[in-house]
């Protein structure tokens, strides 16, 4: 099934046959999950009442089991500007569409301090180019050990606020990233970063979401795609979700 879409003055189909996800699906192994943040791994369990043990394995009828999660913690998750403000907004029924243009870059993080690696993108503002409402960043180098990294107490790299400031002078809607957040593990509850993102007068910028711990598969190339939000209908600031990208042909290159 192919569809068509105009971005900017220039016009591209996509193949909705062809969906590559970028959200890592959630396991019942501790190992075989990323983590941060000290969170406590995901648990998948049956449920018991009575003799009524919820696995087939153990003799049930049905599989019929519990899950505890941290949506932030364990795996990719998108979250909305509840997540740092009291305003009681939720990412459950938060979009009124789901689906984007979207640019994916692939940014090498710079040491900017002692054993501190930051994102500084200003390469990316050549790039930007009218009708892209969401930027993927996937950072280098870019081993499949993402999928099951424990970031706890390592201080991995952050995305610099002044460039997620730019981003929203820009319009942009939605930010994703591999790292375990757009800001330093510990930055004394400055959230510098979630903030230039959502800042704003008014609730213009109420409908914008992060998402973070994504992983962009290598056979993916930098450039523009149109992005799928898959995100459980979750009445909290932040919901595990599956964010799917396809790829864009451009259809008028003929006519210049």
């Amino acid at each position: 099934m192919k569809t068509l879409l105009n971005i900017g003055n220039k016009t591209f189909s996509a193949n909705l046959e062809k969906p590559v996800s970028i959200g890592i699906r959630m396991e019942n192994e501790v190992d075989q999950n990323p983590s941060c943040f000290y969170a406590l791994p995901p648990q998948i369990k049956p449920f018991v009442s009575g003799d009524f043990i919820g696995s087939i394995k153990e003799g049930s009828p049905v599989n019929f089991k519990n899950v505890f999660f941290n949506p932030h913690g364990n795996g990719t998750h998108t979250e909305c500007s509840g997540h740092i403000y009291d305003n009681g907004l939720v990412i459950g029924g938060l979009l009124n569409k789901f689906l984007w243009t979207a640019l994916v870059v692939s940014i090498r993080p710079e040491e900017i301090d002692k054993d501190q690696l930051v994102c500084k993108p200003d390469f990316l503002k050549e790039k930007m180019f009218e009708g892209v409402d969401a930027v993927v960043i996937r950072t280098l180098p870019n081993d499949e050990g993402k999928i099951r990294r424990k970031y706890s107490g390592t201080n991995p790299p952050y995305i610099d606020s002044d460039f997620i400031a730019w981003l929203r002078e820009r319009g942009i809607q939605h930010l994703l990233t591999d790292l375990p957040s757009v800001d330093k593990e510990k930055d004394g509850g400055a959230l510098a970063g979630h903030r230039a993102f959502w800042e704003s007068v008014g609730d213009e910028r109420t409908r914008c979401t992060i998402s973070e711990l994504i992983y962009v598969p290598e056979h993916i190339q930098d450039g523009l795609y149109l992005l799928e939000f898959q995100i459980m209908n979750l009445a909290l600031d932040a919901a595990p979700s599956n964010p799917v990208l396809y790829s864009l042909k451009r259809e008028d290159e003929s006519s210049g």
